[in-house]
């Protein structure tokens, strides 16, 4: 009898194990008839695991805080910046939350903000919806239209999804991009769609400052970062992390990958919507070539990658590292040599596949878990 098969059980087993351990976990440590553990408790070990999570939840609260704080003492050009980086973090979380656990490489992913972006605006101009509720109504779109093209590639195998969310993404934006009008319902082609004024509204979004739009997207990341963190800890979480470490397997112990794949998929596409209506809001202008173009696909991709996807914080690290730098050979060689951040996004991006496969995020792991082994042997 072979062992291939009995090895892949197991590999897909372990995230289920870890599902099964962390419901004892959370019985209050007892074996499965409820019976407490009598074993020899290790105290240094105990320190250890207490103390790396202290030390996180330290540094996340002073994090918070400097956030909060930051439209306080920075000027209107950093706020702006600001904004840019936390825009993208965002959205790489987005991709991040199918793409990163469920193992499926999207390169379209920014159909999904086109679709949002576009819905909250005409739903301001055509029916006077407010953004506050038009940005949501975009993300269920966005996640419709995920179904229409998850649906049939998820149960197809190979690199079908990653061909088919390109295909579906350069459809929509050549169709937007010369269509003027469809259905009545103005899309102005290539010009793109521009916000009305209404001057200092809360219900219509729109601020002469930067800060509340800083604060929003704030909260945005703040929202993707717990969903993220929790789908970590879910049973939702587990599957995937099975269907990614062996589909075959999964399928053997009845998890449908399917099912779960488009339920990740969806979430992300609402998301991602969300994020493409923040962004007609915040810069009062949407065109197809820069929200539904393959840059921000890749964008997203790359900033997930780099920073280590699959994991909470990556994304966030990625779009810290890599939207000010693009910014920066934009203004300083961008005349001269057009597309050059792209050379560096490629030369970052080979430099972290050699050296850094699990991304940025790892080895930042490894040093404050150090810290905190050495915080706690004190």
């Amino acid at each position: 009898m072979s062992t291939a098969r009995p090895s892949r059980l197991r590999r897909t087993m372990a995230p289920l194990s870890g599902l099964a351990a962390r419901e004892a976990e959370d019985s209050g440590g007892r074996g499965p008839a409820g019976k407490p553990n009598h074993g020899r408790p290790d105290h240094g070990r105990a320190k250890g695991a207490l103390g790396a999570p202290v030390a996180g939840a330290v540094a996340l609260a002073l994090c918070g805080l400097a956030a909060l704080a930051l439209p306080l003492v920075a000027d209107a050009y950093i706020l702006h910046s600001c904004i840019v980086v936390l825009f993208f973090a965002y959205m790489a979380t987005a991709w991040n939350f199918v793409c990163g656990y469920v193992g499926q490489l999207s390169i379209g992913h920014a159909m999904f903000a086109g679709v949002g972006g576009y819905a909250t605006v005409l739903l301001f101009t055509g029916l006077g919806l407010s953004p506050w509720l038009g940005m949501p109504v975009g993300g269920l779109l966005a996640a419709a239209l995920s179904v229409v093209v998850g649906y049939p590639t998820f149960r197809l195998r190979g690199p079908y999804f990653a061909l088919t969310t390109i295909a579906f993404a350069e459809m929509i934006r050549i169709w937007v991009e010369n269509t003027d009008t469809f259905l009545g319902i103005p899309l102005n082609g290539a010009a793109g769609l521009t916000v009305p004024l209404r001057g200092e509204s809360v219900a219509a979004l729109q601020f002469n400052g930067k800060a509340p739009y800083y604060y929003l997207i704030v909260a945005l990341l703040a929202g993707a970062l717990l969903a993220t963190w929790r789908l970590e800890r879910s049973k939702l979480g587990f599957y995937l992390k099975a269907i990614r470490g062996d589909r075959d397997a999964a399928e053997s112990l009845g998890i449908s990958p399917a099912r779960y794949q488009l339920v990740a998929l969806a979430i992300s596409a609402f998301m991602t919507g969300v994020g493409g209506g923040f962004y007609a809001q915040f810069f009062r202008y949407v065109n197809a070539e820069r929200l539904i173009g393959v840059d921000l696909s890749i964008d997203m991709a790359l900033m997930s990658i780099i920073g280590g996807q699959g994991t909470v914080f990556g994304p966030l690290l990625g779009a810290v590292l890599l939207a000010p730098l693009a910014e920066i050979t934009r203004g300083a060689l961008g005349g001269s040599f057009l597309g050059l951040h792209i050379v560096v996004y490629g030369i970052i991006l080979m430099l972290a596949v050699l050296y850094l496969p699990k991304g940025l995020i790892a080895p930042l792991r490894t040093l404050l878990l150090r810290i905190a082994g050495r915080g706690g042997a004190r």
